[in-house]
């Protein structure tokens, strides 16, 4: 099932800006497999669409929390053992062989980066804890740190060229209703 949005609510999304350009794509997306991303809804999207969502989730997390947050609150599994890196690299060579640059590439090169310390880390990062265990994981850490401010500084690139990339292959993720 394909998700629909009328283009004028795309048009009306984008002149807000890529992240509400965005939120509009994911929220169709979400809204046609019941607003649950689990095993079952994922086999009615294409690969396209989940790492749409797959991103979404990541910035989501990682601005909010960092990706010890995103790891903690169970979506470690879903961006580190998928093939996420891979999609975010191949989308990068197409929408920045025409800008010029590797951001994409290098966040490719950070969802790696955080895979090995999701594997070294996720036991014990995933455990039930009180929200003062939380905040300690913090200090435990540390390797973290590099990540995160990694992926905020660059954030809003990557989104830029996310965004890009979506809009260049809109007919992947959403049917357009004039």
């Amino acid at each position: 099932m394909t998700p629909i949005v009328k283009e004028q609510d795309i048009i009306s999304a984008a002149a807000k800006g890529m992240d509400a350009y965005l939120d509009l794509i994911c929220d169709a997306i979400l809204n046609t497999i019941g607003n649950e991303l689990n095993a079952d809804t994922m086999a009615n999207l294409n690969g396209e669409q989940i790492t749409l969502l797959a991103y979404r989730m990541l910035r989501d997390e990682v601005m909010d929390g960092g990706f010890i947050q995103l790891i903690h609150n169970g979506l470690g599994p879903f961006i580190f053992l998928n093939p996420f890196a891979k999609a975010m690299r191949l989308w990068g060579q197409e929408t920045e062989a025409e800008a010029g640059t590797t951001i994409l590439h290098d966040f490719s090169k950070l969802i790696y980066r955080g895979r090995k310390l999701f594997e070294k880390h996720g036991d014990e990062l995933t455990c039930p804890c009180t929200d003062e265990e939380f905040m300690a994981l913090f200090e435990q850490y540390p390797d973290f740190d590099d990540l995160d401010d990694t992926f905020v500084d660059a954030e809003e690139e990557i989104t830029s060229l996310i965004a890009h990339y979506v809009d260049d292959h809109l007919p992947l993720f959403v049917e357009v209703e004039k």
